[in-house]
């Protein structure tokens, strides 16, 4: 739900912030003639990064109450309000937080959702974020304790793409005090949140031994040089490790195939689990790949089936293929929308030509359901071998069911006026995300 205010790779610190003001002029620079997004919750870096850009760019700004805190309304309005009297359009989106689960992953997770559906529905291509050179380092340790690796530690990145919008970090250079005594110089107000002095978090865990590193040299200046050079060293690995895939890996109506000769050649240790983290996340479509033992086990005797997190990856001949794990998608069941296109896991599931438009498609589709095709379905396929897909894969395809009968599956030669395609390619992109 949302409410509208009518009324109109990681870079090396700079030093303390000068008065008059510090505006990101290569970020100004590049967004110059497009509308851009600005996630200002009321705490200084975002308000700060409001002002700092205010009258520079045209601007939409947009906050998140994500209800876990009786004062975020509050701050919303404050936003709306200081939006307002800079002459910027202002939205509150709210979300409904759930109960059980990780509480503070799934309104991350829920707010860059929230935000990515808000800018396509504005137009807004680009969002910027105000994360800062003390979020950098307070990231860098908090996976340094988690014995990340070189894509870990490569902090955070100024630029991505994710829901289909451009989000920024212009303030990744800049000090988190030295943005309040901006704030203060100018006279500007904001919120703080008291959970950001609760030592119950580990981010707030580093934040408190700061001045303990500091007194060894170790500051946000130094880890933004260290995370920058290890950014390199990230960039130049994925680069390397795409034009590995370019040469070794195909994708075969949902399903990724490596090239066992790429892999026991090229594609080996440091590259192969990376490969196979982004494999498994496309394929199994989990918030985050698996690490670890657990990776590591996966990633070796390729000459034996395994499955981790809803994958399964079996060797054949002269290839390894990873495929949706039956098991994963046994019970996902969906109706059929009344709309053109279903969303059945990770497949876009629709009907072909005339039949699909109109009041009898819809009044066709009622009552059907999408679920796995699985031994009972592919019993029914009597072409499926001559897909040229194999079975294990067909048994996690989605087909179209009417109660107990078997209507469609796409994939397995019984299509029967049915499509199936994968909502997300696999793109080049999946390897540098970190």
């Amino acid at each position: 739900m949302s409410g509208h205010d009518k009324t109109p790779t990681a870079a090396p610190c700079r030093g303390s912030l000068p008065f008059g003001p510090p505006v990101p002029e290569a970020f100004v620079a590049a967004m110059q003639g497009r509308r851009v997004g600005l996630a200002v919750s009321g705490g200084g870096d975002s308000m700060a990064m409001l002002h700092l850009l205010a009258g520079r760019l045209d601007l939409a700004v947009v906050t998140v109450d994500h209800g876990l805190r009786p004062e975020a309304a509050d701050e919303a309005r404050m936003v709306g309000q200081v939006a307002r009297s800079l002459g910027l359009p202002h939205w509150t989106l709210r979300w409904q937080a759930p109960s059980g689960g990780n509480l503070m992953d799934l309104a991350r997770r829920a707010r860059m959702e929230l935000m990515g559906a808000w800018a396509r529905q504005q137009g807004v291509s680009h969002i910027a974020m105000a994360h800062t050179a003390d979020d950098q380092m307070e990231t860098f340790f908090m996976r340094l304790a988690r014995a990340s690796g070189v894509q870990g530690l490569s902090g955070m990145r100024q630029a991505w793409v994710e829901n289909g919008v451009t989000w920024h970090r212009p303030l990744l250079d800049l000090g988190r005090e030295d943005l309040r005594a901006y704030l203060r110089g100018i006279g500007a107000q904001w919120a703080e949140d008291p959970s950001n002095d609760n030592p119950k978090y580990d981010r707030v865990k580093v934040r408190q031994a700061a001045p303990h590193l500091a007194a060894l040299g170790i500051t946000p200046k130094e880890i933004c040089q260290t995370v920058s050079h290890l950014a390199r060293a990230e960039e130049a690995l994925s680069t390397a490790l795409a034009a590995m895939v370019a040469r070794h890996v195909q994708i075969d109506r949902g399903d990724v195939v490596v090239s066992l000769e790429g892999l026991e050649g090229e594609v080996q240790g440091e590259f192969r689990r990376r490969l196979f983290a982004v494999i498994l996340g496309w394929i199994g479509g989990g918030a985050y790949a698996p690490r670890g033992p657990k990776l590591e086990t996966f990633c070796r005797d390729l000459a034996q089936t395994r499955t981790l997190a809803g994958v399964q990856r079996s060797q054949k001949g002269g290839s390894v293929r990873f495929t949706r794990e039956l098991a994963a998608v046994a019970q996902q069941v969906v109706a059929v929308s009344s709309a053109q296109i279903t969303q059945w896991d990770r497949w876009r599931v629709g009907r072909d030509g005339p039949e699909a438009q109109g009041e009898t498609g819809a009044y066709a589709c009622r009552g059907l359901t999408i679920a796995a095709l699985g031994k009972e379905g592919l019993a029914q396929c009597p072409d499926w071998r001559a897909t040229g897909v194999p079975r294990a894969s067909l048994l996690a395809s989605p087909a179209v069911w009417d109660g107990p009968t078997l209507l469609a599956a796409p994939l397995a030669g019984l299509p029967n006026g049915w499509n199936a395609e994968i909502a997300t390619p696999f793109t080049r992109s999946m390897l540098f995300t970190r």
